[in-house]
């Protein structure tokens, strides 16, 4: 079926000189979100998006739109020309969708067209008048309608329309360089990923992996994650690291308390060297602040010593429950909760220490062939690309 749709923007608006540049991110973005979905032409005009639906699905043209960074709202439109009877009976032609028994409705007008020889207040006088003559059981109420009739009166054209669909807001995923996301498996960190998007974020993730302790099950979750994520930004480049070396030598060698300081620290310094090969100017983490022992301010503070780069941490001041009602929303959430152990859990002591000291913590790791383990991790680095999951 053929429909338009006209996608609207805000945060970009009040940018400057790199305004430019973040429109055509965003259209780029939303040319490769409907790939596959239906026969689409996207056209960038005067602050606005706007995608026509030639052939293919229009429901399911909303979904990805709604799922695009960037875009604060859509609506869609009914077009009409620049001549004041036209617009009047496309707008009644365009409300009787919505129009029903003492429905109490308002016009708003915008004048892009300062050409137009009405003004914004006389336009929606002459439309809402139109309109309670085709309708009669119809109310005006310019305080608290229920139904509002938005009419955009541009330079070539005038766009109609009655339904505004939420989108995600934020900014276009690419505007604000990579990062790499060590990605667990867990709930959080899915949606600091998430939210390291909405911010205009190119992620890259970086799962740690430990089998035969723990199962090719976890590692398939972690990329069925991924599929989740690329929805909202676009293919993910995820690095497995086989960290079971590691693992055995911190449990051998190090005191059993220190373990999970231990082994966060080594991630940093494997997911620093990486970030480094691969562009990315920081790391990003599911960390919340006083919610696991490795989540406390000393923690922390020890574990981020061993790191020059900058560590995003977009749920710090969150809470179990309001990153859980997240990870709900964006779909991470049933992904999540599949009962397979990440290296994370698996090896977690009984006691960990939720205040380690630097100097005990550097004591314990000179056991450790620092160097050699993380030459050897990164050696073993298995990447691939994974695709958005099926709508």
């Amino acid at each position: 079926m053929k429909a338009l749709y006209l996608v609207r923007y805000g945060e970009i608006g009040l940018k400057g000189k790199n305004r430019k540049h973040f429109e055509n991110l965003l259209t780029a973005n939303i040319r490769r979100a409907l790939q596959g979905v239906a026969e689409c032409r996207v056209e960038q005009k005067h602050t606005r998006n706007f995608v026509e639906v030639i052939s293919g699905d229009a429901a399911a043209v909303e979904a990805r739109l709604q799922q695009v960074f960037g875009i604060v709202s859509l609506s869609p439109v009914a077009v009409a020309g620049l001549e004041l009877e036209e617009i009047k009976n496309v707008a009644a032609g365009e409300f009787s969708k919505v129009a029903r028994e003492g429905l109490r409705f308002k016009v708003n007008t915008r004048r892009a067209n300062k050409q137009f020889p009405l003004t914004s207040p006389e336009v929606s006088a002459e439309v809402g008048a139109h309109l309670l003559r085709t309708f009669p059981e119809l109310a005006v109420d310019v305080h608290e309608p229920e139904a509002v009739l938005d009419v955009e009166i541009r330079e070539q054209q005038t766009y109609i329309y009655t339904r505004r669909i939420p989108g995600l807001g934020g900014l276009p995923v690419g505007v604000a360089g990579k990062g790499l996301l060590l990605l667990s498996g867990g709930i959080d960190s899915p949606v600091a990923g998430w939210m390291s998007m909405k911010r205009g974020v190119t992620v890259e993730a970086l799962h740690f992996h430990s089998f035969p302790f723990t199962s090719e099950r976890a590692k398939e979750k972690v990329i069925d994650l991924c599929r989740q994520l690329a929805r909202f930004g676009g293919k993910i480049r995820l690095h497995i690291a086989h960290f079971t070396e590691i693992q055995k030598e911190l449990r051998l060698k190090t005191p059993e308390r220190l373990s999970i300081t231990l082994m966060r620290r080594m991630m940093f310094r494997i997911a620093e060297r990486l970030a480094v090969r691969r562009g990315a100017l920081a790391l990003i983490t599911g960390e919340s602040l006083g919610q696991v022992a490795s989540q406390t301010m000393e923690s922390i503070n020890v574990i981020e010593r061993v790191t020059t780069i900058p560590v995003f941490r977009p749920l710090i001041g969150m809470d179990k429950q309001e990153i859980m009602d997240l990870s709900l929303r964006i779909d991470t959430y049933p992904i999540s909760i599949r009962p397979y152990e990440d290296c994370c859990t698996i090896f977690l002591p009984e006691s960990p220490a939720t205040k380690p000291r630097l100097q005990d913590v550097e004591a314990a790791e000179a056991a450790l062939e620092i160097e050699t383990l993380i030459a050897d991790c990164l050696a073993k680095i298995e990447t691939m690309e994974i695709s958005p999951a099926n709508y």
